[in-house]
């Protein structure tokens, strides 16, 4: 996919793209809160402290889906030598950083009230900091490197090998015996949730998921710019000592 995507292309459909998925996802975002806020029941257990998962939740899934689409990505431009891939994955790392933190932050505000502290080094909750950990060693590899193609293929490296970390965030409740509770959405047998919270939860990840469209689209722009910036400066220096300029 990444492959067939030129930049008069990319150009193109980037800015068309980008407040569409803005507008869509600031729509589902305002409709997710007030459905959460206003319309969710409480829970007959953990009473409103239950409201932390509509924030909490669709920030996990993005977490782990943007670490995929990263290595998809990373994947395209590794194997197929796909630049546009490469850029891809460059643009997505920080915003899998933020979600991915503000996935630990929600859950451990969830965990003290639910667990009675605020981190226990159970499977899942590791697993997912560890994937932070993969985010932040993602970005570090790729801003070591002055060429910034050699620092992406460097960092397809990491995402590739990273992605197993995936899986095991995603069945370690199943193949371990954690705190944390099994999955209630994402189930074969289907959802196990009450549709009165289903539906504000979905609603939530379908505006995260809008949101990281627009601004990944706006990171890609921006790398973009700054390679064109850079190669202009280049152009520029390599004239001016050329005509023997001072500097």
């Amino acid at each position: 996919m990444f492959g067939s995507i030129s930049l008069p292309f990319f150009w193109r459909w980037s800015r068309r793209l980008k407040p569409l998925l803005g507008l869509v996802s600031l729509c589902l975002l305002g409709l997710g809160v007030w459905l959460g806020l206003f319309v969710s029941p409480q829970d007959y257990q953990h009473r409103d402290a239950v409201r932390i998962m509509y924030v909490h939740v669709p920030a996990s899934w993005m977490a782990l889906g943007i670490y995929s689409f990263m290595a998809a990505a990373s994947l395209a431009g590794f194997v197929w030598r796909a630049p546009m891939g490469l850029l891809a994955a460059r643009a997505a790392a920080p915003l899998g950083l933020v979600l991915t933190f503000v996935s630990l932050v929600t859950g451990s505000l969830w965990g003290k009230p639910m667990w009675g502290a605020w981190w226990v080094w159970d499977a899942r909750l590791t697993s997912v900091l560890l994937l932070f950990f993969l985010y932040l060693g993602y970005m570090a590899l790729v801003e070591a490197y002055t060429d910034p193609t050699k620092g992406e293929r460097m960092g397809a490296i990491l995402a590739l090998i990273g992605f197993i970390n995936i899986p095991i965030i995603k069945f370690s409740v199943t193949w371990w015996q954690t705190l944390h509770q099994e999955a209630s959405v994402m189930r074969l047998s289907g959802p196990s949730i009450h549709p009165d919270m289903l539906t504000p939860l979905l609603v939530m990840g379908a505006a995260y998921a809008f949101g990281f469209g627009a601004l990944v689209l706006v990171r890609m722009e921006s790398l973009l710019m700054g390679r064109k910036v850079r190669v202009l400066e280049g152009l520029r220096t390599s004239l001016s000592y050329a005509r023997g300029e001072p500097q």
